[in-house]
Parts: structure tokens; C-alpha cells; sequence
């Protein structure tokens, strides 16, 4: 029980450490380069990035919201990178699933998470689409960790208080004996 509460305390100072890039990436930190690792990645979500797509090498046509909150279809491109390296681009928004006309070029727009690792949101849309909802961080959740740790902390003395008893209940009755 010690163990989970000083577990909690870490895990305190990682959501700490995550809502101030979360917040740094919110006020718009800057444009920082293009993942190509997961610690990367980690990073650098919710950054602006750019890309190179020298080569379309495939699309995907998956659910997605426009910037206008509506339903539709978000319109991934699959990139051979200049220089080396792939990524997923998120082209745009649309109501209708057709794979749009876009042969790659330079793209910015912000890091987001993809299927296979970094995904950029184009910002501006490329080939005509109309913009996705912006890519930002979720909301974190609320800092629970200090009262999950102080309450496994608060266990653990309960049950040395409780072991504690029982001993001396158990030492007592022996001693009657002997």
C-alpha cells in the first residue's frame, strides 16, 4: 500500500509535467519539427509542425468533425517524406467519404496521434477540403493523485495499527497460558 502511494506522488508529477506542455501548446509554443520517434512524438503533440510529402503512397477516409462541429469524413493521406521517413497528413473534412485530388507538396498544420505514430492536421486544409476540428489536447483529467496517495498511505497505517492489535491481543492470550 506504501508502494501505490508513492506511485500516486510520481504519477502527480507526471500529469504536472503533462498540463504544462499541454498548456504550452495551447498558447501557441511555436512550430517545432517533424516526429520520427515516439518519445518525439510525445513531445511534440499538439505542437505546429510541416512536412514534406514528396509521394502519396495511399489514403483513408475515416470519421471525422469539421471545425464547424459537424459529422463527416477526415480525409488522412499516407506521405513518403523528403529526406526519409513517412507520416499520416489529415488533408481535410468533408461529408462525403471520395478520396480527394491531392498529389502531396509542403503541408503545416498540428501533431496529433495517428494510427501508425505522428499525424499532422493540415492548417490551412489541402485539396479543397474544408477545415477539421482543431487539433488541441483533452482537457486533463483533475489532479486526484495527492488524496489517492494520502488515502494509500492512510490504508497502510490502518492496517499496521490493526496487525499491531491483533499481536498484542494474540501475545496477551499466550502469555495467560503459560
Amino acid at each position: 500500500m506504501i508502494g501505490l502511494g508513492v506511485w500516486q506522488l510520481h504519477r502527480k508529477q507526471w500529469k504536472e509535467g503533462l498540463i504544462a506542455q499541454y498548456q504550452a501548446a495551447r498558447a501557441g509554443g511555436g512550430e517545432v519539427s517533424w516526429p520520427t520517434s515516439p518519445a518525439e512524438l510525445e513531445s511534440a503533440l499538439f505542437y505546429r509542425s510541416r512536412v514534406d510529402c514528396l509521394q502519396v503512397t495511399g489514403f483513408d477516409a475515416l470519421s471525422g468533425r469539421s471545425s464547424a462541429d459537424q459529422p463527416g469524413w477526415s480525409h488522412i493521406a499516407h506521405c513518403r517524406l523528403r529526406g526519409g521517413g513517412t507520416a499520416e497528413v489529415a488533408l481535410g473534412w468533408s461529408n462525403g467519404p471520395a478520396q480527394p485530388a491531392w498529389s502531396g507538396g509542403e503541408v503545416t498544420g498540428w501533431v496529433t496521434e495517428g494510427l501508425s505514430g505522428a499525424r499532422l492536421v493540415a492548417d490551412p486544409p489541402q485539396a479543397g477540403l474544408a477545415p477539421l476540428e482543431r487539433a488541441g489536447p483533452p482537457d486533463p483529467t483533475p489532479m486526484g493523485h495527492l488524496s489517492y496517495a494520502l488515502q494509500w498511505f492512510a490504508f497502510a497505517f490502518a492496517a499496521t495499527v490493526t496487525y499491531a492489535l491483533a499481536l498484542r491481543k494474540r501475545l496477551a492470550g499466550t502469555g495467560a497460558r503459560g
